[in-house]
């Protein structure tokens, strides 16, 4: 009993102070993660064809980080990462297979905010295990069975099995605007996970997921002809066959070897691009909600994505799992007006560890000594503190789901110049890259007598980063 007043005391005092510290109460938080949404498919990123304008006004009112990173490019372990602060190795969630179980015993930011004196909602997919049922820190619940279908979902609502009808992301998206236009006696956090723009991961009767290359992406019908005169921009990587990329350079049996014919389709791209059309409809009517509930300038609105996706590049389509920029780069688009100046681009280097204690700090909760990620307050303030961090680490475990990605676990660093790649699981195959002059990987350098000292330097800074961040 001490202990839960204890608790309460401390939420009440936090919320207190929260205001003199940061000169604004505790905000509502609305946190959007679109599955495998690239950095460059939005269009204030540039992208000169997708019509993206409610994610488009949050930029423009807010900030747009430059230079935001996924801790590991794949769907469960970046989730666990986001909601935890902790690198996959340290919570555990290190591939796709079913941590269910597993998921239930994270400590998140939503339990955090629950403690301060949040509201706290999840709706969507959750997308470690199958399992939909509640999990702690959530005071609303309504949850995707594993991936979920593009139509007709079978959801968990507050411990309810139930059936909705209609395409998922106009399911979810009017769950939330539900949730929005309810009477809240105190701030909330609403988390809205996305199953868009994933595909629909048919399994064949001997139990293999089908191809998404064949385009198992699919658009709400009322989208299925946008953007048919479309023409798309392809990056320089696209369709060039790895040569100097010794892991990509190996022979799989039944795979051909990378190059044009391997990539992402056009019809592939389009029909991504057509799913995310629905979402930023919902990111409209969420703004919308708030604006006529006249809490928009009082809440943080978050739009991210868990990893990106290769068009192509390299040869590359569904392996979104390496660590080259089109799978570790991801969008994250913030609005506040309150802390955050308009069209506020952050160059920092940042990562989806820093969600949790942002969201914590920004809430007057309790910042846990196991996060390994840092508040980006100060940068979203216009401030970058002189301990910035230099490189990003990127990590990924071996996943036996996909052919080619077996045996090809990685340790990976990220500066503002160089990248160094070491594979974990073989040896001789490690890439250097230069991105100042090779922004789009093609040359590795990694064997580059002129490149040694370079090398050496990155092999350091990653050596360093394993070190700092094995546990807390």
């Amino acid at each position: 009993m001490r202990t839960m007043w204890k608790r309460i005391l401390g939420a009440t005092l936090a919320f207190v102070l929260l205001q003199p510290t940061l000169g604004f109460a505790a905000p509502n938080i609305v946190f959007i993660l679109v599955d495998d949404l690239r950095w460059d498919d939005l269009g204030c990123a540039g992208n000169d064809f997708v019509s993206t304008p409610n994610i488009d006004r949050i930029a423009r009112e807010g900030a747009q980080f430059q230079n935001a990173f996924a801790t590991t490019p794949l769907c469960s372990p970046s989730r666990g990462s986001i909601l935890t602060g902790q690198f996959a190795r340290v919570h555990g969630i290190t591939d796709n297979t079913d941590r269910s179980e597993q998921s239930h015993r994270l400590k998140t930011f939503p339990q955090e905010l629950q403690h301060a004196g949040y509201e706290t909602a999840y709706f969507g997919k959750w997308h470690m295990g199958n399992d939909n049922t509640q999990r702690p820190g959530f005071d609303r619940w309504f949850c995707l069975t594993g991936q979920g279908t593009s139509f007709d979902p079978v959801v968990n609502d507050d411990g309810k099995e139930v059936q909705r009808t209609g395409y998922v992301t106009d399911v979810l998206n009017e769950e939330s605007v539900k949730f929005l236009r309810t009477k809240h006696a105190k701030p909330f956090m609403f988390y809205l996970s996305h199953k868009a723009i994933h595909p629909e991961t048919y399994q064949g009767p001997d139990g293999k997921l089908s191809d998404p290359t064949l385009s198992n992406f699919i658009p709400a019908p009322r989208h299925k002809e946008l953007y048919s005169d479309a023409k798309i921009t392809r990056r320089p990587s696209a369709g060039v066959p790895p040569t100097d990329k010794p892991a990509l350079q190996q022979k799989i049996d039944g795979l051909p070897p990378l190059g044009p014919e391997t990539g992402s389709s056009d019809t592939v791209i389009l029909n991504r691009l057509r799913m995310l059309k629905a979402v930023d409809e919902g990111v409209g009517e969420i703004l919308k909600a708030l604006e006529e509930s006249g809490e928009l300038d009082n809440t943080l609105i978050v739009v991210a994505g868990d990893h990106g996706y290769f068009y192509g590049e390299h040869g590359l389509s569904i392996e979104r799992r390496l660590a080259y920029e089109e799978s570790i780069r991801i969008p994250l688009i913030m609005r506040y007006p309150p802390l955050i100046a308009a069209a506020s681009e952050p160059a920092s280097l940042v990562q989806t560890i820093d969600i949790a204690p942002t969201f914590v700090e920004l809430g007057g909760g309790e910042i846990q000594p196991a996060y390994q990620g840092r508040s980006l307050l100060p940068l979203m303030k216009g401030e970058t503190p002189p301990d910035w961090r230099q490189a990003v680490l990127v990590e990924y475990f071996s996943d036996t789901v996909f052919p080619r990605m077996k045996q090809m676990g990685y340790e990976a660093v990220r500066g503002e110049r160089w990248k160094y790649i070491h594979f974990t699981d073989q040896q001789g195959m490690d890439e250097l890259y230069d991105l100042r002059s090779d922004p789009y990987e093609l040359h590795n350098l990694a064997d580059n007598p002129d490149s040694a000292g370079d090398l050496a330097e990155m092999k350091g800074e990653l050596k360093q980063l394993l070190e700092s961040t094995a546990s807390r």
